[in-house]
């Protein structure tokens, strides 16, 4: 018992000194240069997993006091509260942050933009992109493109002084008709992300006018074209010359200190997403979600319906709590979820009260109609498939076609209980006793009443019923039938 004893006592002191190293190697020492440059790889439409998985690779190089984290892009854009997040992120850190488009052929557009300005060091590879930063229209219908203001008949010229490079005021062309915009709301929209993406130039020093013109117009340049025009620090076609290039340039960082690169001698170390990023990237894509969402209402329904089970329950629960997760993470129309819940109570109602179709066509409506609704966002890659759509809606009306013939058939189906299904059943006389004959009918014993005499084992079709009383008629005239040794002809009720 004490060897035991203390075989445990020793095991637990070996296991407390394990993580204490395993904690203790997570820091590193005073005056540790690390040697090596985290690369951070985000190919896709920007999303919460992207923000969540940029923010711990930051932090990540933070405490190993990295040199310099490369994150490698190639984005057709994405949502706004994501590219938000990534862009605070990247002010905020203490490790300069170098956004490399790339491989050749990538491209940063929309959301990428953003993040490519908010960057230490912007960088591209030949045969990249960069631009085209116009929000894209959120919510509702997008309206009839917008007139252009007519200009007032020119007074006596006076010369305009040159706007000074980086200068806060916004250039002469925002001044102009916004062409993206269709209303109040999409010109606000567009002027926001323009004041926003002409904040981050003059921050780094880079191009203002030019990040104005690509939120107002859409427009986008090429690798070469960006680095001529100031938009971007070089161009890199590997990690190899990034990192060359790289060392020895001065950048600011939040706390406006200048810092000067190191990465010569530095390896790269490749950072993939870990298992909660993925999870993460999983169940926020918009079709997953949506989907798990449905199983989650469906398999709930299914355990109250038939109680007991518990899988669907567990299952619907489940699956109903991270949809409703991954939702609050992405643009949702709360009218769109609405809809949703108020076709599946309709479809419900259907099944329990069948209605001859009225409340599953409607519910069917209601689920197709807030399905379209609820992603709330036009950005590539956060929609909903209008094939996923249109297949719940051919499952919903295979249901309410099914739930419709059920009902069909059981209103045609003969009534197999109450006092309407006595009517017209067949029995067996049991006793012929004067005033109180007896019959058996369905395992039970009746005591009928017969205006014509009855003998025992005769057969008897009911015709009425008064309390428990049946009124029956013979199949058989009473000759016919042959008697038992003691059974004497009954006489007829009273």
């Amino acid at each position: 018992m004490k060897q035991a004893l203390a075989m445990v006592v020793m095991g637990l002191a070996l296991l407390v000194a394990g993580q204490a190293c395993a904690v203790t190697s997570d820091k590193p020492e005073q005056g540790a240069v690390a040697v090596s440059v985290p690369l951070l790889t985000v190919s896709g439409p920007i999303g919460p997993a992207t923000a969540d998985y940029i923010a711990r690779g930051l932090h990540k190089a933070a405490n190993n006091r990295a040199p310099l984290v490369v994150l490698q892009i190639d984005t057709p854009g994405g949502l706004d509260s994501s590219t938000r997040q990534i862009v605070k992120d990247i002010l905020a850190s203490s490790v300069p942050v170098a956004v490399w488009v790339a491989p050749s052929g990538a491209r940063a557009a929309s959301a990428g933009a953003y993040i490519v300005y908010a960057s230490h060091m912007a960088v591209m590879a030949p045969g990249t992109n960069l631009g085209a930063a116009t929000p894209v229209q959120m919510g509702g219908l997008p309206g009839s493109p917008q007139q252009p203001e007519p200009e007032p008949a020119p007074a006596t010229p006076a010369p305009a002084a040159a706007p000074a490079q980086g200068a806060a005021s916004e250039p002469q062309d925002a001044k102009k008709t916004v062409r993206p915009a269709a209303d109040a709301m999409t010109r606000k929209i567009v002027h926001d992300a323009a004041a926003y993406l002409r904040s981050l130039a003059q921050m780094r020093g880079r191009n203002a006018e030019w990040a104005d013109r690509a939120v107002r117009d859409g427009v986008s340049l090429s690798a070469e074209e960006a680095n001529s025009q100031r938009v971007i620090d070089f161009i890199a076609a590997d990690l190899p010359t990034l990192l060359q290039q790289a060392h020895g340039r001065a950048v600011q960082m939040s706390d406006g200190v200048q810092r000067s690169v190191s990465t010569r001698g530095s390896s790269v170390v490749v950072v993939a997403p870990d298992w909660r990023t993925r999870l993460l990237g999983i169940i926020t894509d918009p079709t997953v979600a949506y989907l798990l969402l449905l199983l989650g209402i469906y398999g709930i329904y299914f355990e109250l319906t038939s109680p007991g089970f518990g899988v669907p329950g567990v299952a619907g629960s489940i699956s109903l709590l991270l949809g409703m997760f991954a939702l609050q993470m992405l643009p949702v129309s709360y009218a769109g979820v609405a809809l949703i819940v108020l076709g599946f109570v309709m479809l419900a109602a259907e099944a329990l009260l069948p209605s001859f179709g009225a409340l599953g066509v409607g519910g069917t409506i209601a689920f197709v109609i807030g399905s379209v609704m609820l992603i709330d966002t036009d950005t590539p890659g956060f929609g909903l498939p209008m094939g996923l759509i249109a297949t719940v809606a051919v499952v919903n009306a295979l249901f309410v076609l099914v739930v419709f013939r059920m009902a069909v058939k059981s209103k045609k189906r003969p009534v197999v209980s109450g006092s309407e299904e006595l009517i017209g059943a067949i029995g067996e006389v049991l006793e012929t006793r004067p005033h109180d004959p007896w019959m058996r009918l369905h395992g039970e014993r009746w005591r009928v009443r017969c205006n014509t005499p009855l003998q025992r084992g005769q057969r008897v079709r009911v015709s009425a019923r008064e309390g428990l009383v049946l009124q029956v008629e013979p199949l058989a005239p009473a000759s016919t039938v042959e008697a038992a040794a003691s059974g004497p002809l009954g006489a007829s009720g009273p």
